[in-house]
């Protein structure tokens, strides 16, 4: 498993249920991302909600590294208090300013949990990858943003701090307004955007 890079080591596939049955049962130690990729989603798959891709070990067809769900969405400019709004579109020229951009949501992302904690940053290659696929006009499709509604907790919003991806809207009392989330209520996860121009440029 030493130096396994996921780019030259799997094959990218659709996960579907025949998938899932003929590989080992994936884990990636979250019960709750688990028991969505075991079957949930494949009846998201089926109501055409999403689509979801594995990565699966080319030494060993049965063993899968990594899960992930896209879907296409947007980010709303207009939704966006005046100091994210000029965040996002600063890099856009003026009259490209829209009151809507194209984003690919990354749904949930799960890496099996023998690959974790052993300095492979599977997490980080996975992310490149996922980046270079949608970034590519032959790959995921086009569109300008990643997007991920990420779990409000250290571990997760450092890692896709990690990876370049932003806080959609500057402060957790923002975007509790914008969701009409009470003050005396967790706010359970983030919006963060990643830009894809950066992969491009």
């Amino acid at each position: 498993m030493a130096g396994f890079i996921i780019d030259d080591d799997t094959i990218m596939s659709p996960y579907t249920k025949e998938v899932a049955e003929y590989c080992f049962p994936f884990s990636c130690g979250d019960e709750e991302l688990d028991s969505f990729f075991a079957r949930q989603v494949f009846l998201y798959q089926e109501e055409l909600l999403c689509r979801a891709f594995c990565w699966i070990n080319k030494n060993n067809d049965k063993e899968i590294v990594a899960v992930a769900t896209f879907s296409y969405d947007g980010i709303k400019s207009y939704t966006l208090d005046s100091s994210s709004r000029n965040s996002l579109q600063r890099k856009i020229p003026y009259k490209k300013h829209h009151r809507s951009y194209p984003a690919m949501l990354i749904g949930r992302l799960g890496v099996n949990k023998h690959y974790q904690g052993k300095g492979l940053n599977i997490g980080s290659q996975l992310m490149q990858t996922i980046k270079v696929l949608c970034a590519n006009e032959n790959g995921m499709g086009i569109c300008r943003y990643l997007l991920v509604d990420a779990y409000n907790t250290d571990l997760t919003l450092h890692y896709y701090a990690k990876n370049g991806f932003k806080p959609l809207y500057k402060s957790e009392q923002n975007e509790r307004a914008v969701f009409d989330i009470p003050e005396n209520e967790s706010l359970k996860s983030r919006i963060m955007y990643f830009d894809l121009k950066l992969v491009k440029a």
